[in-house]
């Protein structure tokens, strides 16, 4: 196999016996449907979704001074993280860009996993081992020790109840906990992807579809189904919830993509790009640049990646996502547009498509939050 052939998940067997669509993402073959996505995503929103996410990586932090080396690589306040709970995060450049957004659980008193996106694994297991140099703790690559699946939707909780005597009920958001799901060892964590209630599942790779059959099998009744990554992509889009590669890069930092509120200046020590992300802190506050903003057509015309924000006959931003939404019935985008357009109901905005510029309304994100 040449090394520059896709890789594939444990499921990429049983991914095809149920016809999927399969498609390259950051080197790996991933399912993007297995039949309509608008099907798949309605499933999500309205009863339960099953994903394969094992091209997602992670990175095992573990020894004496692994918070501490965590809290001097990543942005967030890392040594605060309870055991058993988890943080959203980032890594960012000296320079403030952004490398990656992380979720970091803490599995024990000095033991960590970091989930990077796909695309970034490789890079943030490389920025993770240089900065741990003079720490004393270890940064192991795991991306081959796991397989992810994730269940998500208002039925998702007791789907998987009936296959685990784990304390659910108890397991709050951002929580994760060691268990049983029908007899496969898992770590299972509260998280998403999609703006609604759901768990990742964390398990060996050879136990991956021993326990993808059995949450198919639980879930029949309550009409879950196999979801790919495209409708995963409109769900994180109505739930407001930025891609790296689309609303964060390495020319962004957090405070630019609206994000300032992940990085915490008041913990101990210095940490990578401390310096930088003060002064665009600053900047920030006192003269905004362009604003994280959603946008809803009036027309049918999908936006996409790129496409240029109007006013006025100037380009005032630049769309970073952009798909028809299923739970809205019209066309929705996250774009970076000049703060004085980036109110909601800011009037005369349009999105330039091919030539035309089609209107659409600025709203606040995001675009559908689920009811608790």
């Amino acid at each position: 196999m040449s090394s520059n052939a896709p890789r594939r998940t444990a499921l990429d067997a049983l991914h095809r016996s149920l016809g999927a669509t399969m498609t390259d993402f950051a080197g790996w073959d991933m399912p993007l449907r297995y039949g309509s996505e608008r099907d798949e995503h309605v499933a999500v929103r309205t009863r339960a979704g099953l994903f394969d996410l094992s091209h997602m990586g992670e990175i095992t932090v573990t020894g004496p001074q692994a918070a501490a080396l965590l809290n001097h690589a990543l942005v967030g306040n890392i040594a605060s993280v309870g055991v058993g709970r988890a943080r959203y995060t980032m890594i960012c450049r000296a320079d403030g860009g952004i490398l990656d957004d992380l979720i970091v659980y803490r599995l024990a008193e000095t033991e960590y996993m970091v989930v990077a996106n796909a695309s970034n694994a490789q890079i943030v297991l490389d920025a993770l081992t240089g900065r741990a140099a003079g720490f004393d703790a270890g940064v192991r690559d795991d991306r081959d020790a796991y397989a992810l699946l994730a269940i998500q939707g208002p039925e998702s909780a007791g789907i998987l109840k009936s296959l685990t005597d784990a304390d659910l009920d108890g397991l709050k958001y951002y929580a994760g906990l060691p268990g049983t799901v029908a007899g496969v060892p898992a770590l299972i964590a509260r998280t998403g992807y999609t703006g609604e209630d759901g768990f990742e599942l964390f398990v060996a790779p050879s136990d991956a579809e021993k326990l993808w059959q059995a949450l198919t099998e639980a879930g029949a009744p309550a009409g879950l189904a196999p979801c790919g990554l495209s409708c995963r992509d409109t769900l994180r889009l109505e739930a407001g919830m930025p891609l790296y590669g689309h609303e964060l890069t390495t020319s962004l930092t957090p405070f630019d993509a609206g994000l300032g509120r992940v990085v915490k200046f008041e913990k101990e020590g210095d940490f990578v790009g401390r310096e930088a992300l003060e002064a665009a802190a600053e900047r920030a506050a006192a003269n905004p640049p362009r604003v994280l903003v959603g946008l809803v057509a009036e027309g049918r015309r999908v936006p996409r990646a790129g496409f240029a924000v109007v006013a006025g006959g100037a380009v005032v931003g630049e769309v970073t996502s952009g798909a028809p939404s299923p739970t809205l019935g019209r066309p929705i985008a996250m774009a970076y547009v000049d703060a004085a357009h980036a109110a909601p109901g800011t009037a005369g905005v349009g999105v330039d498509i091919r030539g035309s510029h089609e209107p659409y309304e600025v709203v606040a994100l995001p675009f559908y939050k689920r009811q608790k």
